[in-house]
């Protein structure tokens, strides 16, 4: 699959200091979200489906990714 992400508006959790590294979520056309590193953003990005998506805000929502 590919994706233009050239218009892709990104952006930080409000949880974020500037000066921390981060990753940076741009919701695309299409309802797909797209995922990079704030310390290269020229770098890949991910990209999720709707669904993709909304199972990993709800697994980190539940937990499900808390070392144990």
């Amino acid at each position: 699959m590919s994706v233009n992400l050239s218009g892709a508006q990104w952006f930080k959790s409000s949880r974020s200091s500037a000066n921390q590294e981060c990753v940076e979520v741009a919701f695309l056309d299409g309802g797909m979200v797209g995922v990079r590193d704030s310390k290269n953003p020229t770098g890949p990005a991910l990209v999720f489906t709707p669904g993709e998506w909304d199972a990993f805000v709800a697994g980190a929502r539940d937990g499900e990714f808390n070392r144990p």
